[in-house]
């Protein structure tokens, strides 16, 4: 019967995308939601309930892409002046992992309370009509108990804005007494994800979206470079690589002493081992740069990507080749 509702559930999602697809380039894809043409048929007295925001967590995507979505509920409601709702991701063991749902009422415990989802049409967060819109719709329910629900897969850019809490809650979870790393503390670590596997195929088969997220080894062993001929530290090297595939796909690193490479490493402990790294070198891919903001460590970063990052010394954006400004990293060795 699970498998079923699952089948289901799977199959409701595609033609819900297909629906999106085809109206949202449309002049009037807004009215195709019920919730605007509550607005347009609203009263909009005040109201005195306290009502709540929540994006779902694609579920067909991998765990980046997911947090992504959460992110984005998570700072949507703040800006829409909305309590957080918490939907859980694909697996829950991810919601224990980063602690993201604790201390945060879900959409499930709200419905038991008589709250009613309501779906939001999706926006451009730097269009303030569209902004504007959603906040009417959002007034025009002020006298129910909503679940404000976003339209799958929500953009917001600048994804840092909820850095410290995210950090907060990762750094607090319960799961964080569990936590086992590889890393010596003797070493200064250094952890590289080199983003492959369905991004290899995207390379065949002309996938414009994955040829946007394709880097070559070279962009990577370059930037390697210029940190170990650039910067001195205290402690030995330790290089980390994190990635998919055969040892022969990254024959090019061998030439690096004291390196580990990490290819069969589950999702999970691959993420952990990016959060705790003295320096985080990140792909274009949201599983690396989402370790990237939970990180307390230095962060090298692709400055072309589609993600924010904050202007803290910590985060040091390289170039499509590699290179970048020491400055800040020589500060903190």
């Amino acid at each position: 019967m699970k498998d079923g509702k699952n089948i289901w559930n799977k199959a409701m999602r595609k033609i819900r995308n297909v629906i999106i697809g085809f109206f949202k380039p449309k002049s009037f894809y807004h009215k195709i939601y019920c919730s605007y043409w509550h607005h347009r048929f609203s009263t909009n007295k005040p109201g005195k309930h306290k009502n709540y925001y929540t994006a779902v967590p694609n579920r067909g995507a991998r765990i980046g892409h997911q947090l992504a979505n959460w992110i984005a509920g998570y700072w949507f409601a703040r800006q829409f002046g909305l309590e957080f709702a918490h939907t859980h991701f694909s697996t829950k063991q991810w919601d224990t992992f980063l602690g993201f749902g604790e201390n945060e009422i879900s959409v499930e415990a709200l419905l038991q309370k008589g709250f009613k989802k309501v779906r939001l049409p999706l926006f451009d967060e730097s269009n303030p009509v569209e902004v504007a819109l959603n906040k009417k719709i959002i007034q025009s329910y002020n006298q129910q108990q909503v679940i404000f629900v976003a339209e799958q897969d929500q953009f917001y850019k600048d994804q840092f804005g909820v850095i410290e809490d995210i950090q907060h809650k990762f750094y607090h979870a319960t799961a964080r007494k569990d936590d086992k790393l590889i890393f010596s503390k003797e070493n200064f670590n250094i952890a590289i994800h080199v983003r492959r596997g369905d991004i290899v195929a995207g390379q065949e088969n002309k996938n414009p979206n994955l040829l946007l997220r394709w880097q070559d080894n070279k962009y990577f062993e370059n930037v390697i470079d210029n940190v170990l001929n650039n910067i001195s530290f205290d402690k030995p090297i330790a290089i980390y690589l994190f990635s998919q595939g055969d040892p022969k796909e990254f024959s090019e690193f061998k030439r690096f002493d004291n390196i580990h490479f990490c290819l069969h490493m589950n999702a999970m402990d691959s993420f952990l081992h990016m959060v705790y790294a003295d320096l985080l070198i990140t792909s274009k891919s949201s599983f690396s740069y989402k370790p990237a903001l939970l990180s307390k460590g230095f962060k090298i970063c692709p400055a072309d990507f589609w993600h924010g990052y904050p202007s803290t010394k910590d985060f040091i954006l390289a170039s499509n080749d590699g290179k970048f400004q020491f400055d800040n990293l020589k500060s903190l060795a």
